[in-house]
């Protein structure tokens, strides 16, 4: 199985994505899974990545080599964001046909980086709903907690090494995110359900 990951900007987003997907195909008996973060095109930012024509150059340029499209952008405190999310899904599948490939997007709360902050202990005074609910996410608790492990300076300001640190702790991600994380786990598995049937 093929798996292209669009994030909105793979620039800093790659060293998320790409670990948390493939730990999420994993968890899903997928380990085979080959799991590769769409960098061509560069879509720099959410307006571009909510954007259909982008997405659909991109559905068209690896159609014939990939069977699972996943779309993941921050919800950014957007309540909108899960409608436009829809509307993409419905244009992608319209367009994919019966072709036995899958689409799907999902909208991170409110920052990827608080999936990634899901699989680690966190400091005692942070609490979890905070972190959720913020809409700063990355700044506001990515940062100094990257900051605070010494990683900082490191790929993608410490998301290559927090990403995988943190997906030890996979099942930990989907029971702290589950409007999200849990949410696409859903939804796959019943697409693999789907495609066994």
């Amino acid at each position: 199985m093929k798996v292209l990951v669009i994030p909105e900007d793979f620039r800093k987003d790659q060293y998320v994505v790409g670990p948390i997907i493939s730990a999420l195909m994993k968890d899903m008996g997928k380990s085979k899974a080959r799991v590769v973060v769409c960098k061509d095109p560069l879509l720099g930012g959410v307006e571009q990545a909510l954007r259909w024509d982008r997405i659909k150059e991109i559905i068209e340029r690896y159609r014939g080599m990939v069977d699972l499209f996943i779309l993941c952008v921050d919800r950014d405190g957007e309540p909108g964001r899960r409608h436009q999310l829809d509307t993409i899904e419905k244009n992608a599948m319209d367009f994919l046909g019966k072709t036995g490939r899958f689409f799907v997007a999902e909208n991170a709360w409110q920052e990827l980086e608080v999936w990634v902050l899901a699989g680690h202990e966190l400091p005692v005074s942070w609490r979890w709903a905070n972190v959720r609910q913020e809409r700063e996410a990355k700044e506001t608790y990515f940062e100094p907690f990257a900051k605070e492990r010494g990683v900082d300076g490191e790929p993608g300001g410490g998301r290559k090494t927090l990403a995988l640190e943190a997906v030890r702790n996979f099942p930990r991600i989907v029971r702290l995110c589950p409007e999200d994380m849990g949410n696409l786990r859903t939804r796959i598995r019943s697409w693999l359900q789907g495609c066994r049937d």
